[in-house]
């Protein structure tokens, strides 16, 4: 197995800019060995590559952050992964009246700029930016807030009543509190602190 890393990285790391150039490259000519050695260089790739991407969503999150408000729009999540077809960036924006065609189409066109012009990502990529959709996570207490009266799954850490899956209406947020409607008429209270995962549902 052979692995190149390329440019002054290690600096780069200091910095809050990335470099103009970098690539991991990782060739195997002959069979990969499973010794630790191997292993240890494997890793080491990886994490590179891990860390550069953080980097880059680091500095399309500042940029996103400063460009939304203008548009009445927020960021809600920023995700810059490989996957079967290549690299994907994708930009998750909302808007509590909704998000249409032309927001995704003005972020696009200007964060397409600001990359173009920025050039810090040098290999191709996907960029896709759309909405959460309708079965968005739920991540804070505020989200409870915004989308009482929405169906709700809310997966919990310790089993409440014997269900540690919960599914039905937000009722309400009282302080710490958050109150769900099951199927069944009754009502379960739970803290966001106990929740493991949430998100809506149609």
């Amino acid at each position: 197995m052979y692995i190149s890393c390329c440019g002054s990285w290690q600096d780069d790391f200091r910095k809050w800019a990335l470099p103009a150039f970098f690539y991991v490259r990782i060739s195997c000519r002959t069979p990969l060995r499973r010794d630790g050695a191997s292993r240890a260089r494997w890793s080491q790739a990886l994490g590179f590559v891990a860390k550069m991407s953080e980097l880059i969503v680091d500095r399309i999150r500042d940029f996103l952050r400063s460009l939304l408000p203008s548009l009445d729009l927020e960021l809600f999540d920023v995700q810059f992964r490989r996957e079967g077809h290549g690299w994907v960036l994708r930009v998750f924006i909302d808007c509590d009246a909704g998000v249409s065609l032309d927001h995704c189409s003005a972020v696009s066109r200007e964060l397409g700029h600001y990359l173009d012009v920025e050039d810090f990502i040098d290999h191709a990529y996907h960029l896709e930016v759309s909405s959460p959709g309708l079965e968005r996570p739920l991540r804070s207490r505020e989200d409870f807030i915004r989308f009482c009266g929405k169906n709700a799954k809310v997966k919990v850490h310790e089993a409440i009543d014997g269900l540690k899956v919960l599914e039905g209406i937000i009722e309400k947020v009282e302080d710490d509190s958050i109150y769900l409607k099951l199927a069944d008429g009754s009502s379960v209270q739970f803290t966001f602190e106990m929740i493991n995962k949430a998100r809506l549902t149609i």
